[in-house]
């Protein structure tokens, strides 16, 4: 049995293609033997007609899931009998399942999914009110308004303007980053293509969904075959159409990944940075021992990027360590001659971290060192911190890497809780 969201479009027309032929050419003849005209196996026009037909199929195919959220074979009423029986007998539209679910103070929805294995992974909608702007101007004290409680949670509320799904690529994390939650419990499995188109299927069938974050659990680049199919299944005008600009891949350095993914995805590129030298950033995120800041920043130089598209650079703000005006001016030498974006996040604290939140003020100066250059710089609203679903304090349960008690509790106010590192 084949997953449906395993198959890009063009996968599926050629899984079709068999199918498509008359019912009296798909027979076989060995080669010798002896053929009636319609034991003959099928001519070039046979053959031609049914790859039109199976792209056609595709499409139609792609339209009821994806767009129309149909997921009953037998339900797709203009398509044949016959080959909505073939459907059931050999494709299988997958579900992720919820195992619980949590709603922040300031709006954010995190989901923690169970996998047909029995492992969990988590993803967050976090909205954007009409009133938020991506204003490098704005003070910081403005940008954090949109933290506080609402009255009106709905995701499907016209308040909102962005709706961003922040979702997993890994059941864990290889890449063990001293300041993030996910990278504790280490590394248990990579995600299929059709796990992590999964999540963003059953995300968009709760909301209407604007943007793509791969800022979940796990180091995107190192899962990159299924997160290339993924985006590739993300990004199709028959699929679920997202543009190009709102599918952003995030990575903490996988330099020759990155060149990679430039060769074979059309989406835009998020480097995790955190630091402003080699033995700052290798302290807390050991990728950088392999691929230092110059290969990395050089990838980054040659990535494709199409007009008026920039790299967005975060920079997680840790206290006393990497968020002094001498680590700005080193980060704003790196960020040279790259067309860029920074985006400037105040750590989140969890048990377990030897890391501290700085400042607001000191926040607030970092960013204006940028601001007064002409960079923009701007400061992530920490979203979801109530639930543990703002950025770096995601992770699952059960059945992680590591796989003890400090790596197992899914738990909030509310009793339940839970996820993935961003």
């Amino acid at each position: 049995m084949i997953y449906f969201q395993s198959l890009t479009k063009e996968e599926l027309a050629e899984l079709l293609r068999p199918v498509s032929l008359p019912k009296a050419r798909r027979r076989y003849v060995p080669e010798g033997a002896a053929a009636s005209a319609e034991e003959a196996g099928p001519s070039t026009e046979d053959l031609l007609k049914a790859e039109r037909r199976a792209r056609y199929r595709a499409q139609q195919i792609f339209h009821w899931v994806y767009q129309r959220f149909v997921t009953n074979w037998d339900e797709m009423s203009d398509l044949s009998k016959d080959l909505r029986v073939w459907l059931k007998e050999n494709v299988e539209i997958y579900r992720v399942t919820e195992r619980a679910s949590q709603q922040a103070v300031d709006g954010t929805h995190k989901f923690l999914w169970n996998l047909a294995d029995g492992k969990t992974v988590e993803s967050v909608i976090i909205p954007a009110a009409l009133q938020e702007k991506e204003n490098p101007e704005q003070d910081f004290d403005q940008q954090r308004f949109s933290g506080a409680a609402i009255e009106d949670k709905d995701l499907k509320s016209e308040r909102w303007s962005r709706l961003t799904a922040c979702i997993s690529s890994q059941v864990g994390c290889a890449m063990g980053c001293k300041f993030c939650l996910t990278g504790i419990q280490g590394l248990d499995r990579q995600l299929q293509a059709h796990e992590i188109v999964g999540q963003v299927f059953e995300l968009r069938r709760l909301a209407p969904i604007t943007n793509i974050v791969f800022m979940g659990m796990g180091e995107p680049l190192h899962n990159f075959e299924n997160v290339v199919k993924a985006c590739k299944i993300l990004l199709d005008p028959d699929g679920l159409n997202f543009s190009k600009r709102k599918v952003t891949v995030s990575t903490s350095g996988l330099v020759p990944a990155i060149e990679e993914l430039g060769r074979q995805a059309d989406v835009s590129l998020a480097i995790s940075l955190n630091a402003s030298t080699d033995e700052q950033r290798s302290q807390i995120m050991p990728v950088n021992r392999k691929w230092n800041l110059d290969a990395l920043m050089s990838a980054c130089r040659s990535y494709p990027l199409g007009s008026h598209r920039r790299i967005t650079f975060e920079y997680v703000l840790l206290k006393d360590f990497n968020d002094s005006l001498e680590d700005a001016a080193r980060v704003l030498r790196l960020l040279r001659g790259i067309p860029s974006k920074l985006n400037l996040i105040p750590f989140n604290e969890h048990s377990g971290s030897e890391f501290k939140r700085p400042s607001d003020e000191t926040v607030k100066k970092f960013q204006r060192y940028f601001v007064d250059r002409n960079i923009t710089a701007t400061v992530r609203i920490s979203r979801g911190r109530d639930i543990l679903a703002a950025c770096g304090q995601l992770r699952s349960i059960f059945g992680t890497a590591r796989g003890t008690e400090r790596h197992r509790d899914w738990k909030s106010n509310s009793g339940a809780g839970g996820g993935t590192a961003f």
